[in-house]
């Protein structure tokens, strides 16, 4: 049993460290103690542990006010558009995008759990190989984003730039790209005593005031890039009346590339309070990213000669938000962009993910910390 009990404490103060909850957690830690006694000492070690928690979460209620419900329910329409540009070391250029998604469905949330699902409406009818998930956890310090996208065969041809001239074709569809990533972003907000990042992209607290807050964050992705420059060569000649294969440069003419991304960032965040319970939100983060090139032969551990000033490059995310929150209904609609760029000597790249996110929902079941005392 004490076993038992000392396993629940554990997964009680991973939960309090992840959410603002910190009260739930406490009183976890505290109902465990029931069920078997320890020592004076030990309630002591205890207590300041808790105490540590708390101070951990807390929040100044002058600048945030905390959730005051147990749960809600919310329905989100999500568009998501992305855009792959290729460049050759001779400057020539393609860039390819595929038809914005759009997705829509129900949401549950209990406390600091929420989960959901989408349609994506665009392919109700028809199959397609694309796949996205996105998970994101905000708590008062700490934000996670876990995400993984697999593209479909819906992209089309936007621009190709060869010499001086810029062809952009009409609804040219080119299904020989396939593109892929998957990765967590981890990040820290430094004053999250008094900056509320749930308040603008959670809706589980309302900002009260304005105020801004650095963060600090690491990531890790891995990025697949698939090319069929047969199935290009054919998509040229649509293009071309006079085409010539060696019109394109040879660094273009690639079947694969992997690489993985490694990234320390740094940014600001800042909630705006235009009126009460309405913010505006905005945050961007600069990374300084390492990307290491992953070959079928090549081993995928890192060693010191691999970190050339060249494989250095530049990466950025933004969010920016509007929410409506009085505590018991919510509307609003948040923006998430994230830029990637990959360079080397045959060829360059630079891939940008954006999502729009549009929301309506209620906070139900009040906390009985909340409730009005019945006369």
């Amino acid at each position: 049993m004490r076993g038992l009990s000392k396993y629940i404490k554990v997964v009680a103060i991973l939960i309090a460290i992840m959410s603002p909850a910190y009260v739930v957690a406490s009183d976890f830690l505290a109902m465990n103690d029931t069920v078997a006694p320890s020592s004076p000492e030990k309630t002591k070690k205890q207590s300041r542990l808790v105490r540590l928690i708390r101070e951990f979460n807390r929040i100044d209620t002058a600048y945030i006010e905390p959730q005051h419900y147990n749960y809600t329910i919310m329905l989100q329409n999500t568009t998501t558009y992305e855009i792959y540009r290729l460049v050759s070391k001779g400057g020539q250029e393609i860039t390819f995008a595929p038809k914005p998604t759009m997705k829509v469905g129900p949401y549950f949330g209990w406390r600091w759990v929420f989960l959901g699902y989408t349609f994506d409406i665009n392919h109700l009818s028809n199959s397609n190989r694309k796949k996205e998930i996105d998970i994101s956890l905000y708590s008062s310090q700490i934000g996670i984003d876990l995400f993984y996208r697999n593209t479909g065969d819906d992209y089309k041809i936007r621009s190709v730039t060869i010499g001086k001239e810029t062809v952009r074709p009409k609804d040219l569809s080119f299904s020989g790209i396939e593109v892929g990533i998957k990765g967590f972003n981890l990040y820290y907000i430094f004053n999250h005593h008094k900056f509320s990042y749930p308040a603008a992209f959670s809706q589980s607290t309302i900002q009260k005031r304005s105020c801004g807050s650095p963060l600090l964050g690491v990531s890790y992705t891995n990025h697949s890039l698939k090319l069929d420059y047969d199935m290009l060569h054919d998509a040229m000649e649509q293009m071309y009346d006079d085409y010539d294969k060696e019109k394109v440069d040879s660094g273009l003419m690639f079947n694969r590339v992997d690489y993985d991304d490694y990234s320390i960032s740094g940014g600001y965040a800042y909630n705006y309070v235009v009126t009460r319970n309405l913010l505006l939100a905005a945050s961007l983060s600069v990374a300084l990213a390492y990307k290491k090139t992953v070959g079928e032969m090549e081993s995928r551990s890192l060693h010191l000669r691999d970190f050339s000033f060249s494989n250095f490059n530049v990466d950025a995310i933004g969010r920016f938000g509007i929410v409506y929150n009085n505590m018991k209904w919510y509307c609003g609609a948040s923006v998430i962009v994230k830029a990637y760029n990959y360079h080397k000597p045959q060829f360059s790249t630079n891939n940008i993910f954006g999502s729009l996110n549009v929301y309506a929902g209620m906070n139900f079941g009040k906390m009985k910390r909340y409730r009005k005392p019945k006369k």
